[in-house]
């Protein structure tokens, strides 16, 4: 029973040491929240777009990767995909959308042309639009997938 509660304390420790230590590295690296946001709490993506380090190159293999490329403003210039009538969800929180407008966000998602949806989904980021929670994940899905095709061709 001793060995047990010897073991539990290390373990213990160990965990607060290391955690502690996390939160003084992340502190030194510039930021307490180093990561994306997934727009569910209303503050946009936007202010996440800076706060990851870009990497020289995607492999495109990990999610985090698509996620990267899907934040990463290549131009100041927003494109529209025939989709300006999207533009008055601006604003509006990932979870805050009835199921007929997530409909129609994916109506336009599935009639895009498969080199179009990773552009639509920056522009759509651009121009302050946050995606209903399973848009995202469906968009998420699909550039994977696109980007996984593209590599298993090459």
């Amino acid at each position: 029973m001793e060995v047990i509660l010897i073991i539990s304390c290390v373990l213990v420790v160990t965990g607060l040491g290391l955690w502690l230590h996390d939160r003084l590295s992340r502190r030194r690296e510039g930021g307490d929240s180093v990561g994306l946001t997934d727009g569910a709490t209303g503050s946009g993506a936007e202010s996440a777009a800076g706060a990851e380090p870009e990497e020289e190159e995607c492999c495109g293999m990990h999610i985090t990767c698509e996620r990267d490329s899907l934040l990463t403003s290549v131009s100041p210039e927003i494109v529209y995909y025939d989709d300006e009538e999207l533009d008055r969800f601006r604003g509006r929180g990932a979870d805050e959308y009835s199921d007929e407008e997530i409909e129609e966000f994916r109506d336009v998602l599935l009639t895009l042309l498969p080199d179009d949806i990773a552009g639509w989904g920056r522009s759509v980021q651009q121009r302050g639009i946050i995606l209903p929670t399973p848009i995202r994940q469906e968009l998420l899905m699909i550039v994977a997938e696109a980007r996984e095709a593209r590599t298993s061709h090459s």
